[in-house]
């Protein structure tokens, strides 16, 4: 579960550089999310939410692609057949749980896919080849390496926890809000540190340029997803000038 942006190269799947997955990444994120290009974009819609789901199942990822297509496949059914036969605060309500999903699943499962095959060396190789500052980097590498480390904390101290008898339901409602939430909170701020302090000592904030055995780089499948999020990019900029 938690393998975001971890040390280990994934060779499973499609490889794509990760400058390809960021753009990707944006492409659904301003075409599904922002819902630019009005109401032509809805054909669209449907196609571009597939792309998270091939990408997770070529990256053997087949139980979130599963999991995520029977949510997507739901959620846009009840959208088309249940809300006519809906009316007032049901509607409503169907609305909003189904445009959220719809809207902002395909993006969540992209952004999925991006961090759980692109280790923290490959990411850091392609923002130095996009000269993107270090003050950006760091942050960012710090912070993706931080969430995957809190979450092994805190199913650690959940465990511990159960162990003990300080379960959901069990009643003790105040003591596992105080036995989980504060060691949570102080392995936060220590984990914090603690990353900061290995980017810096490894180089991170050096005012030389570092070196990078990770291997990266365009190839042909690189061209071919480039050029497909440059067409939909292509098609709304015509769409809002020309046609």
């Amino acid at each position: 579960m938690f393998e975001f942006l971890s040390i280990k190269s994934d060779s499973n799947g499609l490889k794509l550089d990760p400058r390809t997955k960021l753009l990707l990444l944006l492409t659904v994120a301003v075409f599904v999310v922002g819902g630019a290009g009005g109401g032509i974009i809805t054909y669209a819609l449907p196609l571009l939410s597939v792309i998270p789901l091939l990408l997770l199942l070529l990256a053997r990822r087949f139980k979130i692609a599963i999991i995520y297509l029977i949510i997507y496949v739901t959620s846009f059914s009840a959208q088309i057949f249940l809300l006519p036969m809906l009316s007032g605060i049901l509607s409503f309500i169907a609305l909003a749980v189904c445009g959220i999903l719809t809207r902002f699943l395909p993006s969540i499962m992209m952004g999925m896919f991006v961090v759980s095959t692109t280790t923290v060396s490959e990411f850091i190789a392609a923002m130095e080849r996009m000269h993107i500052t270090d003050k950006i980097v760091i942050p960012m590498a710090v912070m993706f390496r931080f969430f995957p480390t809190v979450g092994e904390e805190a199913a650690a101290i959940n465990d511990a926890m159960s162990m003990r008898g300080i379960r959901f339901g069990g009643g003790n409602l105040l003591a596992m809000l105080e036995y989980r939430l504060i060691p949570l909170m102080i392995c936060s701020v220590k984990i914090g540190e603690e990353l900061s302090a290995a980017a810096l000592t490894r180089g991170l904030g050096a005012p030389v340029k570092r070196t990078n055995i990770c291997k990266i780089g365009f190839h042909i499948q690189d061209f071919i997803v480039s050029g497909l999020c440059a067409s939909v990019f292509l098609w709304y900029i015509l769409y809002i000038f020309v046609l």
